[in-house]
């Protein structure tokens, strides 16, 4: 009882905390322009009745958030200029929040049609490169103010539920506003309110809220790179220069595609599920894989005394000054991240492909799922998915952070990734008519709560009951997976690694999509189903090893904090 009331007052604290109102603040602010971007967008061109082909040009937006972690770097590393008194996080956060809100209000003033629609996805590809930016930054706030009080537990919770109504306001009740108001009315309204986030942003916490600049403490870390015991900058400018090469290469890539995608003629323009399939996996080898090849080859030369300085070097100037601060920024976030982790950073990206896996994969299939093989109408998915199962979800989440709280990270990490493989059993049985979902419906009165409804029947109230359970699962699992995932990168670096990790996520999907589309075509939705389940295990079992290297690393640490003692 006592622990219980002690998870409660734990749970209280964190929520009268300035940092968690903020966070759902963020969160809503993260989530909205997804949805208005990659969402409702599509829904106002249609009616503006844009070409089917101009309108591919606005898959492009999708990049930027695909591919965010090409320029985290720069919110790690770089100031902006009058806005380095906002704080480290908030200097990006801020203008970003007011660019977004900026341009939904000239998108307002812009109808779309097959002749402006150059100025229109212009406006758009800028509105989501700044929310995309704005995600990196969030993320790595989120990270660096957490406490004792307001913890990364809580933090990374309250923020998915901000996200997740940003999702719905943005999604569902974007289209019932704009089916009354019209279409540059709506977009208005959510212009104004990320203008208004932006502004009451300026009054967030920041824990690196330096006044004046920030110069000093990066030369600072440019000179202790040249500190006796450091590498040798030859050694460290020719990994520089592998891994400067692999990332100019893939933003040259991504540079290119979106040039001839803007530039080219409909019939001529490359496609952009081909590029993402065949060439996103190679970024990712070529800007992740690879890089973190070379950081701990680098980790291990300075851990084994080889290729160190022996003494003081002078401070850089010119090209290697330069040379540093690129070092810096790309190689560095890295080198700590494998210098700390070692050989468990193999498990971890293990784990990080594995956890979430069916959702990157599956929702690419599920409208045809619910539509095409289970004969829905959309009216029908909408209600299950869009309203009832968002609110599945935030009440996922609010489990899930007092599981976090009560049982601990590494537990509700575990129980997430087995629920969220034992809810693919529950479409597996829809796949062949839903007969123990309907009856688990009956049982418990779902069906008649649902035929209450107008146009409700039993075959809905199966599938809201399905989309309920999972999207629960999903709300547990995904609050504990975004906690652990903050909780192992480094504040110092929080931006870079935080974004490289969360890009993982973007192989597997990319990979995975097309074995499944043809599974599906070969063998049907339920045998997928059951594949699904069966790679949700391998999930838990990955879980259950990251618990113990996490015990066994807190018992060192106690053992090392009692020796000091």
């Amino acid at each position: 009882m006592e622990e219980k009331r002690s998870a409660w007052r734990v749970l209280g604290l964190a929520l009268s905390n300035r940092k968690t109102g903020f966070m759902l603040l963020f969160g809503f602010a993260s989530g909205l322009p997804f949805a208005l971007f990659l969402g409702t967008l599509y829904a106002w061109l249609t009616e503006a009745k844009v070409e089917l082909e101009t309108m591919g040009v606005f898959s492009l937006i999708g990049l930027a958030y695909a591919f965010q972690f090409l320029w985290s770097p720069l919110i790690d590393k770089v100031d902006i200029a009058g806005f380095r008194r906002l704080g480290r996080r908030k200097q990006w956060i801020v203008p970003a929040q007011l660019l977004i809100g900026i341009i939904l209000l000239l998108l307002s003033f812009s109808h779309p049609s097959n002749e402006n629609i150059g100025w229109f996805s212009l406006l758009a590809g800028i509105g989501a490169l700044a929310s995309a930016t704005q995600d990196i930054a969030i993320n790595a706030w989120r990270i660096d103010v957490a406490d004792e009080e307001a913890t990364i537990d809580i933090l990374s919770t309250i923020y998915q539920m901000g996200y997740r109504l940003a999702a719905l306001v943005g999604g569902a009740f974007g289209l019932i506003i704009a089916a009354r108001i019209g279409w540059p009315s709506t977009y208005m309204v959510m212009g104004a309110i990320l203008v208004a986030i932006g502004i009451v942003g300026l009054w967030a916490p920041d824990n690196d809220a330096r006044k004046g600049s920030r110069e000093g403490v990066l030369d600072d870390e440019l000179l202790d790179l040249r500190k006796a015991g450091e590498l040798e900058p030859a050694i460290r400018w020719r990994a520089l220069a592998i891994v400067a090469l692999l990332w100019a290469g893939a933003i040259g890539g991504v540079l290119t595609f979106m040039f001839m995608s803007l530039t080219y003629a409909p019939a001529n323009r490359p496609n952009p599920i081909d590029f993402t399939v065949n060439w996103g996996p190679w970024i990712i080898v070529a800007t992740v894989v690879v890089p973190a090849l070379v950081a701990g080859w680098l980790a291990a030369q300075k851990h084994g005394g080889k290729h160190l300085l022996a003494e003081d070097a002078p401070p850089s100037t010119g090209a290697a000054y330069v040379f540093d601060h690129l070092y810096r920024a790309l190689l560095l976030p890295l080198i700590e991240f494998v210098g700390r982790l070692g050989w468990s950073l193999v498990l971890i990206i293990s784990l990080v492909l594995t956890y979430r896996i069916c959702d990157a994969i599956w929702g690419t299939f599920a409208y045809p799922f619910y539509l095409g093989e289970l004969g829905y109408t959309n009216d029908e998915v909408a209600f299950a998915s869009k309203f009832f199962g968002v609110g599945a979800i935030i009440l996922g989440l609010a489990i899930g952070g007092y599981m976090l709280t009560v049982l601990g990270r590494m537990l509700t990490l575990t129980i997430g990734a087995l629920l969220a493989a034992l809810t693919n059993l529950l479409y597996a049985d829809l796949a062949i008519g839903g007969a123990r979902m309907l009856a688990l419906s009956d049982a418990i009165g779902f069906t008649w709560a649902i035929e209450q409804l107008p146009g409700g029947s039993a075959k809905l109230a199966k599938l809201t009951l399905t989309i309920g359970f999972e999207n629960l699962a999903i709300g547990v699992a995904g609050a504990a997976f975004i906690a652990w995932l903050s909780s192992i990168v480094s504040k110092q670096y929080s931006a870079v690694q935080y974004a490289l990790l969360s890009s993982l996520t973007l192989l597997i999907g990319t990979l995975g999509r097309g074995a499944l589309g043809e599974m599906i075509e070969n063998q049907g939705y339920y045998d997928v189903f059951v594949l699904t389940t069966q790679i949700g295990f391998i999930a838990v079992f990955l879980c259950l090893v990251e618990w113990a290297r996490v015990a066994r690393r807190d018992r060192r640490s106690g053992s090392a904090s009692l020796a000091v003692q």
